[in-house]
């Protein structure tokens, strides 16, 4: 009986050493994967279904497909390769537009949505009943994203992870704004959450305000550089046409004029483009 008692007396004084010396298990913090360029691009872009690897594979393709349709009109192999490379950068040229034009489409209309979710909270809904009915009654623009979150929300029960997975579909520096406020009005709490969505309201539009004047501004600088490296490239695509003019690329000097010309073209627009750009908002947390 007494070795029996002994012994549990050792094991009881094991296990308290045992508390304070171990390090407490705490839950790993959730780490969000990393994104490549090539998929941030795709999700500004609001283009699904489509991994990096074959938006590259789009474009080897596409070049591929330019310099032996430019090489079969001309003639002239160092023209073939201009063309291709022109026709691999393309893919990449259209989604960066897109990505743009969405964000310019989804500042537009954030105001709205935050009058909307303005109008539910003071109607008495939860904040998560507030964002899964802009899913329904929101911005067009912004209603799948909404729907997303509607599905994780119930799917999951875990507002601040149905939040980010919101941020990752946006993809949109104003809805991280929108977003991060939201999360911390659900975490402090109160009954100011309609003066601060009026307040959120009223600066968004401060802000489209101001950066469409500028926009306006900036535009002749932009289509007057897109012009002016455009158009050498046309002139040189007429004289494809004519098969003794062409002839005198086939050279090796003629290869160093259009690479010369090329890598001058690509200098001077993005130097255009610095010198009129405007600054650019960052995504928040993301």
């Amino acid at each position: 009986m007494g070795a029996l008692i002994g012994m549990m007396a050792g094991l009881g004084a094991v296990l308290v050493i045992w508390t304070f010396t171990e390090p407490q298990w705490r839950p790993a913090p959730r780490t969000r994967p990393r994104v490549s360029p090539l998929g941030g691009l795709l999700t500004r872009a609001g283009v699904h279904g489509i991994v990096p690897a074959q938006l590259v594979g789009l474009c080897v393709g596409a070049f591929v497909l330019g310099a032996v349709v430019m090489t079969g009109v001309s003639g002239v192999t160092a023209i073939g390769l201009v063309f291709g490379l022109m026709a691999a950068v393309a893919p990449i040229a259209v989604l960066r537009g897109r990505a743009a034009k969405r964000l310019r489409e989804h500042a537009a209309v954030w105001p709205d949505a935050v009058d909307n979710l303005t109008s539910a909270v003071r109607a008495g809904l939860s904040l998560p009943e507030a964002l899964m009915q802009l899913g329904e009654r929101g911005p067009e623009e912004l209603r799948d994203a909404f729907v997303q979150f509607g599905r994780d929300y119930q799917a999951t029960g875990r507002f601040h992870e149905s939040l980010d997975l919101l941020k990752d579909r946006l993809a949109d520096p104003v809805g991280d704004r929108v977003v991060e406020a939201l999360r911390i009005a659900r975490e402090v709490g109160g009954g100011d959450l309609g003066r601060m969505l009026r307040s959120l309201s009223g600066f968004l539009r401060d802000d489209l305000r101001t950066r469409g004047e500028l926009e306006s501004r900036q535009s002749w600088t932009v289509n007057g550089a897109r012009l002016a490296v455009a158009a050498p490239w046309l002139v040189l695509l007429l004289m494809c046409l004519q098969g003794d003019v062409v002839e005198r690329f086939a050279s090796g000097a003629g290869l160093v004029v259009l690479l010369s010309g090329a890598v001058l073209c690509v200098v001077a627009y993005r130097l255009m483009m610095w010198i009129g750009r405007l600054p650019s908002e960052r995504r928040i947390l993301a």
